[in-house]
């Protein structure tokens, strides 16, 4: 097949590179389907909360109250309960750690904490 001009060969080689970079230009990761829901309960009396979660190319996420999906932290219940039932409870004036943040999360081996008493 002979091309008539230069103009036509800047638009087939234009298409051709369109195809082959169309999946790397697809835009936001594949998600899957909901892999099933977590329950979240809270550590201040906040009662609980139940949402689903799913899983992405980079790591698992977990929807918000209103249909935002945010990726889990350390553990989807974790970041459901920091972000939802107790979004306030780490705030005060004299150490400000910020909402949602992962030092707010319990570790791997659940909420540790120390009491005194006398």
């Amino acid at each position: 097949m002979k091309f008539p001009s230069t103009v036509a060969r800047v638009m087939a080689a234009a298409a051709a590179m369109a195809i082959v970079a169309s999946p790397a230009l697809a835009g936001p990761r594949a998600v899957s389907k909901v892999l099933g829901y977590v329950t979240a309960h809270s550590h201040d009396g906040n009662g609980s909360i139940r949402a689903p979660y799913r899983a992405t190319d980079v790591g698992y996420q977990v929807r918000l109250p209103h249909g935002t999906w945010v990726y889990c932290k350390r553990s989807c219940s974790e970041t459901l309960r920091v972000n939802t039932v107790d979004v306030w409870a780490n705030i005060d004036d004299a150490s400000p750690i910020g909402v949602g943040t992962l030092s707010a999360e319990c570790g791997i081996f659940g909420c540790l904490r120390r009491e005194w008493s006398f």
